[in-house]
C-alpha cells in the first residue's frame, strides 16, 4: 500500500552527513552511543509522525509519499534538507556585547543571541563574526530510512501530535468511540490551537475534551518523594556505568572542512 500525504507511520532513521560519513542524528540509541551524539533527554526508538506536516526534512517527506513500508537510502541536497547558507546569517557582534553578560568569545563558541542560536566563526579585536545559519546548512546529507507500517491506532496518533508539537511524552488519553479525552494542563489559547491541530490531522476524532489533572495529595506526594530517596539509595550501591558524552558535531565538521 503506497504512502500519502496525511498518513501516519512509524519509523526508523539515521541521518550521516555525505562529507566524511559522520552520524548527526537517528533513532537507535546503540547508534547514537557509538558515534557520540548520543543525547539523555531524547526518547530512542521507531518514531511516529504524520507525512506532509514538516515532521521530518522536505526532502524526507516528498520521498516517503508513494512508496511502501520498507528500508531505503534516501540522499538529500541543502535545498531538501537544512537550506544553503547565507551570508545574511552572518552578523558581526560587538565584543562589549559578550563581556555585558560576562562571556569570552571564541570560534565554535555556540551563543543565544536576541532568541536566535549561533556559532562564534571569528575573533578579531573587539568584533565578533557570528554564524546564525543552521549548522547543517549548506551540507550534503544521507538518510537510511525503515519504515516500519503505517499506523491505524487513534491513540498513537494523538500521542505523536502532542509528542511532537508540545513536547508531551505519554500523555493520558482516553478514546470514547469517536472522542478523545485528554489529560492536559494547558492554557486555553495554546488548547484551543492544539484542538484545532488535531482535528485536521486525525479525521476520525469528531469531538476533543481536555480536562486539568488532579493535583495530588501530600501524602501522595510525600509517598513518591520517599520512594525516590530509597531508588536513589539503591542506585549508589551500584557502580555507575560510563555514560556517553555527545560530541560537538560542529567541531567535527569544522576539522573536516579545513
Amino acid at each position: 500500500m503506497s504512502l500519502k500525504k496525511g498518513d501516519f507511520i512509524e519509523i526508523e532513521y539515521t541521518g550521516r552527513i555525505k562529507d566524511g560519513n559522520i552520524i548527526f542524528d537517528t533513532t537507535d540509541e546503540k547508534t547514537a552511543k557509538e558515534n557520540k551524539v548520543y543525547n539523555e533527554n531524547m526518547k530512542y526508538g521507531p518514531a511516529v509522525i504524520c507525512l506532509g506536516e514538516k515532521q521530518l526534512l522536505p526532502g524526507l517527506d516528498n520521498y516517503i509519499i508513494g512508496k511502501e513500508p520498507d528500508k531505503y537510502e534516501v540522499e538529500l541536497n541543502p535545498e531538501d534538507a537544512f537550506g544553503k547558507k547565507s551570508a545574511k546569517l552572518l552578523r558581526l557582534i560587538p565584543m562589549k556585547i559578550f563581556r555585558k553578560q560576562n562571556i569570552n568569545p571564541f570560534p565554535g563558541l555556540e551563543v543565544n543571541i536576541d532568541g536566535m542560536l549561533g556559532i562564534v566563526r571569528s575573533v578579531s579585536g573587539g568584533r565578533v563574526i557570528v554564524d546564525f545559519n543552521h549548522p547543517l546548512a549548506g551540507r550534503d546529507l544521507v538518510y537510511n530510512i525503515k519504515i516500519n507500517k503505517i499506523i491505524t491506532d487513534t491513540k498513537k496518533k494523538l500521542s505523536s501530535v502532542l509528542r511532537l508539537e508540545l513536547n508531551l511524552q505519554d500523555a493520558d488519553i482516553e478514546i470514547n468511540d469517536k472522542k478523545a479525552i485528554i489529560h492536559i494542563d494547558l492554557q486555553k489559547e495554546l488548547l484551543d490551537q492544539i484542538k484545532t491541530r488535531l482535528l485536521s490531522l486525525i479525521p476520525e476524532i469528531k469531538e476533543i475534551e481536555f480536562i486539568k489533572p488532579e493535583k495530588k495529595k501530600p501524602e501522595e506526594e510525600a509517598g513518591e518523594d520517599k520512594g525516590k530517596q530509597i531508588k536513589k539509595k539503591e542506585i549508589k550501591k551500584e557502580k555507575k556505568p560510563e555514560s556517553a558524552v555527545a560530541d560537538d558535531v560542529l567541531k567535527e565538521l569544522e576539522g573536516n572542512s579545513e
